[in-house]
């Protein structure tokens, strides 16, 4: 990793913008990946970053974290000879990790939240390693406790140490959390606000769904659905998720593998009305979350929303996608068209059409549909050419499999099997295209139809509150892949609810470290940040004495320059020891 720098000349005075980059390579060849920008480097952004790092921990001071305490002089003589490193360590991104841990105040919503008993090692803290694992080496509880915890610092900034900490603890503390899950919502909520100022005004709302390794026969939860990862073969379970319009987690819910998403808006407001009151807001959904019972239900107790609608509604407006007048173009490639409400609503309906998704659907109904014709030509020559007889019912039932399995472009196509007597088998396959069909594919690709409770929106912003539906997808694909929510290997439903809940936990640190970074000018990356803090080590310095005694030093390494400026922009100060060093430590 090293620093580059570009000069830009703007009215007569030149500025100079530095960035992080790193040589990556990729085969034969060798690029340069952005790290992250730092702007100008100047004084007034090293000051902003430092008042934001200490808004965020609390602190005057965000890096040492009471590791160093006052230790009585004494000298002795050491023999450099025998030198030497041992217990080498990963700390960095383990430690970024417990910052943002205490930023949030996790450690005392649990300190007080969970009842002390007997346990040797405190459940808050136990709690604490799921979720800082699962935010920097996503992995199962059985491999954090038998490679994963002992490469890392975490026993020096949990005070665990390695030798207690075993899988068995790590799935107890999973049925530990779960009854705080109302608490740990409500405190997300008031920290999340304290920390960036977030408005609650506008919720939304998405859900998806996660599959199971194994049979799972004693999960209740797990169920056959509409799977989302493309894995039908598998049970799954459905996971819904609400966000602030910036994209910062509320709260998460679990349903069954086989429960339709319309189903679940109304349990999911309720919800989140019981936790954190019925405020004035504006709920955003898509439109399989919607029907005309939700609809009525929501307008009902006077519930604000914007809701996309089933691709279907749009035949009601042919006629107004084929006028050309009465479009606005709110940005380059789409345009938006208000439409008058159906008699008796107070609804806001709005077309909108992109360019962009127009030519995504357009080859993707073109994907299909040469599928379809494909697998039509193999099963007419098979037919065809058969020895044997075959049932027209088989030959039925493979064409609806052939249609099933490419849906998109299935209306295209008006597939008939015939009698023939000329066939060996007295049957035939043809076929032709629809061509009302494609005329109406080629006129509605690219178009959808959302309506408002309101009317105070003009279009072009019904349009942009909508699309922050994105934020909620983002944060799927950070929980599937940046956080390994997927498989799922717990086999009761209880312990699949704590798994959720640990990623929904490691997600809030995500977007914790994201909000922090974007703010500090670094940009929207926390795995880079995380890849890049993992450079950091401690490690144990022995310093052999020539009493025959060691000296004992638990040190951090100290970062290269680039590293430097990275802690230098979060207003971070790396800790130079974990702990008091331990003099003497005993004979050689």
């Amino acid at each position: 990793m090293y620093l580059r720098h570009m000069t830009v000349r703007k009215n007569g005075k030149a500025h100079t913008y530095w960035a992080l980059v790193r040589s990556v390579r990729q085969g034969s060849k060798v690029r340069q990946e952005l790290v992250a920008c730092l702007g100008e480097l100047d004084e007034r952004g090293r000051v902003k970053a430092r008042a934001l790092a200490r808004r965020i921990t609390g602190r005057e001071c965000p890096g040492q974290l009471d590791f160093l305490e006052a230790q009585p002089d004494e000298t002795v003589q050491v023999k450099l000879k025998g030198l030497r490193l041992e217990r080498c360590r990963q700390f960095g991104a383990t430690w970024l990790a417990w910052v943002l841990w205490k930023a949030l105040h996790f450690d005392e919503l649990f300190a007080h939240s969970v009842v002390r008993g007997s346990e040797d090692v405190p459940w808050p803290s136990v709690i604490a390693a799921l979720v800082i694992a699962r935010l920097c080496e996503p992995s199962s509880e059985l491999h954090i406790a038998e490679h994963w915890f002992r490469t890392t610092a975490l026993d020096d900034l949990l005070g665990i140490p390695e030798e207690r900490m075993n899988d068995d603890r790590l799935y107890r503390a999973l049925d530990v959390l779960l009854p705080h899950k109302t608490a740990v919502e409500q405190h997300i909520r008031r920290r999340l606000g304290e920390l960036f100022d977030v408005s609650y005004d506008i919720l939304l709302y998405d859900i998806t769904s996660t599959y199971f390794e194994g049979a799972a026969e004693g999960n209740a939860l797990a169920q056959r659905g509409y799977s989302r990862d493309h894995r039908p073969d598998c049970k799954q379970v459905n996971i819904a998720l609400v966000t602030t319009k910036e994209g910062l987690p509320l709260a998460c819910e679990v349903f069954s593998g086989n429960t339709t998403d319309v189903t679940t808006v109304k349990t999911i407001i309720t919800q989140i009305e019981a936790k954190f009151g019925q405020a004035e807001r504006v709920w955003i959904m898509d439109r399989g979350m919607v029907s005309a019972d939700v609809l009525a239900w929501l307008r009902q107790a006077g519930r604000q929303y914007v809701v996309g609608t089933p691709k279907s509604e749009l035949k009601r407006y042919a006629a107004q996608l084929l006028d050309a007048r009465d479009w606005i173009e709110v940005r380059e490639g789409l345009e938006v068209k208000p439409l008058p409400a159906p008699e008796g609503t107070t609804e806001t309906f709005v077309l909108c059409r992109s360019a962009a998704r127009k030519e995504k659907e357009r080859a993707m109904r073109a994907r299909f549909a040469a599928r379809i014709e494909a697998g039509l030509r193999k099963l007419q020559h098979r037919v065809a050419h058969a020895q044997r007889p075959i049932e027209r019912g088989g030959v039925e039932r493979q064409v609806g499999r052939l249609l099933s399995q490419n849906s998109r472009a299935a209306r295209c196509f008006a597939v008939r099997v015939t009698a023939n007597a000329e066939c060996p088998v007295g049957l035939a396959v043809s076929w032709q295209r629809v061509p009302e069909t494609d005329e109406w594919a080629e006129l509605s690709d690219g178009c959808y139809l959302l309506r408002a409770s309101q009317s105070a929106l003009t279009p072009d912003e019904l349009w942009q509150a909508y699309m922050q539906l994105t934020q909620v997808e983002e944060a799927f694909r950070v929980h599937k892949t940046a956080l390994d929510l997927r498989p799922v290997y717990h086999q009761t439903a209880d312990r699949v609810r704590a798994h959720i809940l640990v990623c929904f936990l490691a997600y809030v640190l995500w977007k914790t470290l994201e909000q922090w970074s974007q703010r500090a000018g670094l940009g929207r990356s926390p795995r880079k940040l995380l890849d890049e803090f993992a450079q950091i080590r401690s490690a144990d310095v022995v310093l052999p004495t020539t009493d025959g005694r060691a000296l004992q030093l638990r040190c951090v390494t100290t970062p290269e320059r680039p590293l430097s400026l990275l802690l230098d922009r979060l207003g971070l100060e790396l800790p130079k020891r974990l702990r008091p060093p331990r003099c003497l430590v005993g004979q050689l």
